[in-house]
């Protein structure tokens, strides 16, 4: 009987993803990490889910690892004007890193699936039910990772899932998806910053495109590049965040067209479909996870480094959020955007 060590967070998605594994003949071990405070309730439900299936439960503390490797990169990238995706870091750095069994397998409540192509390389795709595809927060996955993966919720859709909870009589069945970062469930995110760092961030100049001051900013943590809501400005047209200058303190502000780009740099690529990926290829990409996406020209620049040019401006840009590139449902590769 093959091993499997589960991540179970108490949602309904991890815990049949128990279930299913375990009516597969795996032998499941369920771990849940215990990664900030304010979880105790996610914990004592992945109990219960472990004792009402008949599977073991490990609780590893990694508060203060994730505090190091995920909260203060969040934090410090908003302190430099970047907009960071903690949850692609915490996939590469903190699940599958601390998951994985020195013999067995790993396995998520993630929807995306796993195959092989015919040499054997291993390919992440989307899932069946694109609405919950998540593979746009898996492209750092190498290929000895992906090789000792499962993700058992690949076919199924979330109605489908709910469904199953219900009829194995799992108490989180209609449980609600959380739709912020897991240490911030409120979703504010200034004010998890201030605390975190324990102080107030300095007020500054909101300016036009050519300098001109509009108004005062309470603080750039506040705000990121698009935003146009919660600006607290009385403007004739309408303006959005174009960029956040941390050393002048400034942000600053443009019109809807000044948000259109074409050309996206990438960093830290990982790329999944290959080892050496060709000069150039076309590709369709996206610029964040709910933004769909786009045809492009993809141009690597070195190993990790990548140039990519899309047939049509894309919006709002945004350094520190993933760039992820696609061939229908296989996930090619993707990094981390620096600048457009």
């Amino acid at each position: 009987m093959k091993r499997v060590n589960l991540g179970m967070s108490g949602g309904v998605d991890s815990s049949v993803a128990a279930y299913l594994l375990k009516q597969q003949g795996y032998d499941v071990h369920g771990i849940n990490l215990y990664l900030c405070e304010g979880s105790v309730s996610s914990t004592v439900t992945a109990s219960f889910v472990a004792h009402r299936l008949g599977i073991d439960l490990e609780m590893i503390d990694k508060r203060k690892e994730f505090r190091e490797e995920i909260m203060e990169y969040f934090v410090s990238s908003y302190e430099n004007a970047i907009t960071p995706n903690p949850c692609v870091r915490c996939n590469r750095l903190v699940k599958f890193n601390w998951l994985m069994p020195e013999d067995g397998y790993v396995a998520t409540g993630h929807y995306a699936r796993i195959t092989q192509d015919e040499d054997g390389r291993w390919l992440l795709r989307k899932a069946d039910n694109l609405a919950k595809d998540q593979s746009y927060f898996l492209y750092s996955l190498s290929q000895e990772v992906l090789s000792r993966t499962l993700f058992p919720l690949a076919d199924y859709s979330k109605d489908q899932i709910r469904a199953i909870a219900d009829t194995i009589g799992l108490p989180n069945a209609q449980k609600k998806d959380s739709q912020d970062v897991c240490f911030i469930p409120d979703g504010d995110y200034a004010r998890f910053i201030t605390e975190f760092r324990g102080h107030d961030y300095p007020e500054g100049n909101f300016v036009d495109m050519d300098g001109n001051v509009l108004g005062r900013h309470k603080g750039i943590i506040h705000y990121t590049v698009g935003q146009r809501k919660g600006l607290g400005l009385a403007l004739k047209k309408p303006m959005y965040v174009y960029r956040i200058d941390p050393e002048r303190n400034e942000v600053v502000l443009g019109d809807d067209a000044d948000l259109m780009s074409k050309e996206v740099y990438a960093k830290e690529v990982n790329w999944i479909a290959f080892d050496t990926p060709p000069a150039e290829f076309r590709a369709k990409a996206r610029i964040r996870y709910r933004h769909k996406e786009a045809d492009c020209t993809v141009i690597p620049l070195g190993k990790d480094e990548v140039k990519v040019i899309f047939d049509e401006p894309q919006r709002a840009v945004t350094a520190g959020q993933s760039l992820v590139i696609y061939d229908e449902d296989i996930v090619i590769g993707g990094g981390i955007i620096w600048t457009a």
